[in-house]
């Protein structure tokens, strides 16, 4: 028995989970190739909203990891989704993004606009290496305005080769600032983006698969899913042990290939306890104070 005969859809995330930057974590490509023989559903799910899932998948394929656009769920079509079930068709949105979030407001039926005027119902704020202040000000001025105001995500930095850098949180960040506004927020740890991808999947027992504690672990909690924590990311052994209850996986492993073998649960009402025997079996208990 192996985690695949438990779960109808595997909700992967990227980096720090499948990749860092233009490397493969080992055994990646491995899972999901394991995954698809058994026909379990695949999607990777990202909070980046700056590129599309044509992309995204090209990326992952080009370092080794099999991935078709279909399998690929992103924060823009989580906040698109999100403008369009509040939003009449037609309605004009301004957009502090990239080309692919521009993209997915217009294939639901909304009209996408660079420059605040009366039209503007809405307000759709994602990563976009080329944002800049004149973005952030037409944006101030239609929240100010009323309009409805949907965040990608709100990481506040990036992770990159040259380390973290500003994220698309550190830019919603601004204009709460300068609005004294709260977006509604698609991405992980927010319910949507997980949502759409079990949506997408069709799938009624997704496992989450994730890094972060505060991203896809309380993603999938919020979300009422089981999730399985990597220790090839940001998580480490030591903030397992000190999760709060909202940020505490099902499962934890070295890495994703875990999937294809029985995983470690952490099921006990001792979480220290339960941790501590975890990371044990792991041969990992050194790692903890």
């Amino acid at each position: 028995m192996s985690l695949l005969d438990d779960y109808d859809a595997l909700l992967f995330d990227l980096d720090g989970t499948i990749y860092r930057g233009e490397e493969v974590v080992p055994g990646a490509d491995r899972a999901v190739e394991a995954a698809h023989a058994a026909g379990t559903k695949v999607r990777f799910v990202t909070n980046n909203a700056s590129r599309g899932p044509d992309e995204v998948a090209s990326h992952l394929t080009r370092i080794g990891v099999r991935a078709v656009p279909a399998e690929v769920s992103t924060s823009a079509q989580a906040a698109a989704s999100v403008l369009a079930g509040k939003l009449l068709p037609n309605t004009t949105v301004l957009v502090v993004g990239s080309a692919a979030l521009v993209h997915e407001v217009e294939i639901r039926g909304l009209t996408a606009t660079r420059t605040h005027s009366d039209d503007v119902q809405a307000v759709v704020q994602g990563l976009s290496k080329d944002t800049g202040w004149r973005d952030l000000a037409e944006a101030c001025v239609a929240i100010r305005a009323g309009a409805l105001w949907v965040a990608c995500n709100v990481d506040p930095t990036l992770p990159t080769e040259r380390g973290p850098l500003p994220g698309n949180g550190s830019l919603v960040t601004a204009l709460r600032a300068a609005t004294s506004s709260e977006p509604v927020i698609a991405g992980k740890p927010a319910t949507p983006l997980l949502d759409e991808a079990q949506k997408s999947a069709d799938a009624r027992n997704p496992l989450v698969i994730g890094d972060r504690l505060d991203t896809d672990i309380a993603g999938a909690v919020a979300a009422g899913m089981d999730s399985l924590l990597v220790l090839t990311g940001v998580a480490t052994a030591q903030d397992l042990l000190d999760a709060p209850e909202d940020m505490r996986p099902t499962f934890v492993a070295h890495d994703v290939e875990a999937v294809a073998e029985d995983g470690v649960r952490l099921a006990g009402d001792d979480w220290q306890a339960t941790v501590r025997e975890a990371l044990a079996r792991l041969g990992l208990e050194h790692e903890v104070a």
